[in-house]
């Protein structure tokens, strides 16, 4: 009789579970099919290629994209160094102590906040107080106090940090104590240890934390609506180095974000009906976007992976 009970269990939480897995599935699904079949019909080259015109219903999104691609590089740049050294602090050199317990808290409660409260952060730190207090100690007019791409960046990077610390101290702590007692044993110090025992051993999960922080960065709107972030510009973000001719991004300019994009043709669009095939073929680039970037990173994964066995 026990028996036959567990069974019945057994089958009902694995069909429920069964449910639940086919359910998220098939929301993903759908909602892939509805922007396919509605944004595949405006991609084109001159879509991807082009600067929009005729407030926003022609032309294409070419800004967008470049500046998409721009803002998340920038986010990484910001955000992954400063996520490791975090996550070695806290695995390393802190452990279970009462002032680890009290920053892995921290990190926890920041994963919650809102992006909106990131965006109003991001204004109220990164542009009034530190970039106009640059401009005053450098004598710039408004070159740093303003909404540009660095502050935008600067603010997404804030968000995805717990993301990247928490999935780095996952894979510091995966990595076998007995590696990191051979090389105590070897005479090899704390921080040889770290970098050439623990880093490499805990590469591809630190790779894996990069993977979702592209994914919650590249499509937010909310942190870069008042940082940086622009409806449209006639130019990209970028200046020119004298003498060499090599053009660079422009970190103190603003930018177009396909995110923001969407966003706005979405909700204050002159003709929203005759912008929404644009609205789904920008959501299916950003989406095609986002994929390649993670796709690049895992590659990386895999390929440090290889080289670790």
């Amino acid at each position: 009789m026990i028996i036959k009970k567990r069974k019945i269990f057994n089958a009902f939480f694995q069909g429920l579970c069964f449910g639940m897995a086919f359910f998220v599935i098939s929301v993903l699904i759908a909602i892939m099919v509805k922007v396919f079949f509605g944004g595949a019909g405006v991609i084109t080259p001159g879509f991807l290629l082009k600067k929009p015109i005729e407030g926003m219903t022609a032309g294409g999104i070419f800004p967008a994209i470049f500046g998409t691609i721009c803002i998340t590089v920038l986010m990484i740049i910001m955000a992954i160094p400063a996520g490791i050294a975090a996550a070695i602090y806290l695995t390393e050199y802190t452990g279970k102590e009462f002032l680890g317990r009290v920053i892995r808290a921290s990190i926890n409660n920041l994963a919650g906040v809102p992006s909106i409260v990131f965006g109003l952060f991001g204004v109220g730190f990164f542009i009034l107080f530190v970039g106009r207090g640059v401009d005053r100690i450098m004598g710039f007019s408004l070159a740093f106090g303003q909404p540009v791409m660095l502050w935008a960046a600067a603010t997404l990077a804030l968000l995805v940090l717990p993301v990247i610390i928490v999935t780095t101290e996952e894979a510091l702590n995966s990595v076998p104590v007995s590696l990191r007692e051979a090389a105590f044993a070897l005479g090899a110090t704390k921080w040889q240890v770290v970098r050439n025992v623990v880093l490499p051993q805990a590469r591809s999960g630190i790779l894996t934390g990069a993977i979702l922080s592209i994914s919650r960065g590249a499509g937010e709107t909310a942190p870069i609506l008042f940082t940086g972030c622009a409806y449209f510009l006639p130019r990209l973000p970028v200046f020119t180095i004298p003498y060499v001719h090599i053009p660079v991004i422009n970190p103190l300019d603003q930018f177009m974000c396909l995110s923001y994009h969407i966003f706005i043709m979405a909700t204050q669009s002159t003709n929203i009906e005759a912008t929404r095939p644009i609205q789904y073929g920008t959501t299916l680039v950003l989406i095609g976007l986002t994929f390649l970037l993670n796709l690049s990173v895992i590659i990386f994964r895999i390929y440090f992976r290889k080289r670790q066995r």
